[in-house]
């Protein structure tokens, strides 16, 4: 087994139990990309197994902190087994499931999402893309499911040094599904959608969307960045009279055309815009429209804390738009997707675009990620999503 052996001072973190291992805290050793490397204080203590990653800034990845476990085929089955039955015991009012969240679940750079009969693996990391065989074969297992489809195309794999991967990695057929969520019915591609086909880590914000509007009795819908519509039908189901959904791709608001029927709501009851957001915002502004309502769920706009600046700019643009257009009375659901924007920041820029727009706003609830997309204590980049349900005064 190789040995990584860390500069003076630098094991503070993995004695705290966070997972990574950057490549300015090592002193000598290296490795194999997805190699398991035991990791070693200054003076030569263990500190814990890891899979090693030469082209990564987090040069390690923690597997485990016990010295006695071994890295081998049995692991992945166990920590497999712990994540999938952390999910049954949630009681989750879906079939769409995530089945691991990475670093969260002891898996780093490992994401498996369940839709219906199908799993589909996002291997984010050197270490579990040198297991991946070994991985795929103990999905099937613990899950007694025959279809495994392969998404590893996100840009992290970049920073490991990996090329894009996808396809059937265990069985094959068709990509489309249809998951239940909420007493809805959701289409996805799972080759095609982002992330792995759909944002499962919103679930629950959809459902208490469409509860908000019953019990509001919001008339008049604004869900931006809609991708396939899922605010759009939880609003449809909290009995929103119309709902604007506004994307920028056309195949993802075909898609939330076909939820809405496949869920039986009029199609009169919705428009939707294939348009810039921003740019809809503020013709919406000079047009004179007010909604009761308004969602703002936008993608990633701070892939990493250099960009935090200037996504701290867009943030506070849209949310002062999306005050300006809220009818007194009404509620903006605002969301950031990007880690590098904590909690306490995220509101201040809500706050600013608040006062900006000149109108007074209460906070009447907070969102976060489904809880099947757990955060480790010791691992507070785990937590990227945060919304805040937000009420503005008449």
């Amino acid at each position: 087994m190789k040995t990584i052996r860390l500069k003076a001072g630098k094991e503070r973190s993995l004695l705290r139990r966070h997972p990574w291992v950057f490549d300015g805290a090592i002193d000598r050793g290296r490795a194999d990309p997805g190699e398991t490397v035991r990791v070693e204080s200054a003076e030569g203590r263990f500190l814990a197994w890891g899979a090693y990653a030469p082209s990564s800034k987090i040069r390690v990845r923690v597997w485990s902190f016990d010295e006695a476990e071994r890295i081998d085929a049995g692991f992945f089955e166990r920590r497999l087994r712990t994540a999938a039955a952390l999910r049954e015991r949630l009681a989750i009012d879906s079939d769409g499931v995530r089945l691991v969240h990475g670093e969260s679940d002891g898996l780093p750079g490992l994401i498996v999402d369940r839709y219906g009969e199908t799993l589909v693996a996002q291997f984010g990391s050197s270490g579990v893309e040198r297991h991946k065989a070994v991985i795929a074969d103990a999905l099937l297992r613990v899950t007694g499911l025959a279809r495994l489809y392969e998404r590893s195309d996100a840009s992290v794999r970049q920073r490991e040094g990996l090329p894009p991967v996808t396809g059937w990695l265990r069985g094959g057929g068709a990509t489309e599904c249809v998951i239940h969520e909420n007493g809805w019915r959701l289409s996805l591609d799972v080759a095609e959608g982002h992330k792995t086909g759909y944002y499962l880590d919103q679930r629950d914000s959809r459902r208490d969307c469409a509860a908000w509007t019953r019990r509001f009795g919001f008339a008049d819908v604004l869900n931006c960045y809609s991708y396939t519509g899922g605010f759009t039908v939880a609003a449809l189901s909290g009995g929103a009279r119309h709902v604007t959904s506004i994307d920028s791709s056309a195949a993802a608001l075909a898609r939330a055309r076909d939820n809405v029927a496949l869920n039986g709501f009029d199609p009169g009851r919705c428009t939707f815009v294939d348009a810039d957001v921003n740019a809809s915002l503020r013709a919406f502004l000079a047009e004179g429209r007010r909604f009761d309502a308004i969602v703002l769920d936008p993608p990633k706009l701070a892939p990493s804390a250099a960009h935090v600046e200037r996504a701290a700019r867009a943030y506070k643009d849209v949310n002062r738009l999306g005050f300006k257009l809220l009818n007194p009375g009404g509620v903006l659901f605002t969301y950031s997707c990007s880690g590098a924007v904590g909690v306490e920041l995220f509101q201040k820029i809500v706050a600013s675009a608040a006062d900006e727009a000149g109108v007074d706003a209460t906070i009447l609830a907070r969102h976060g990620g489904a809880p099947d997309h757990p955060t480790g204590l010791a691992f507070p980049e785990g937590e990227y999503l945060k919304g805040l349900v937000v009420w503005r005064r008449p």
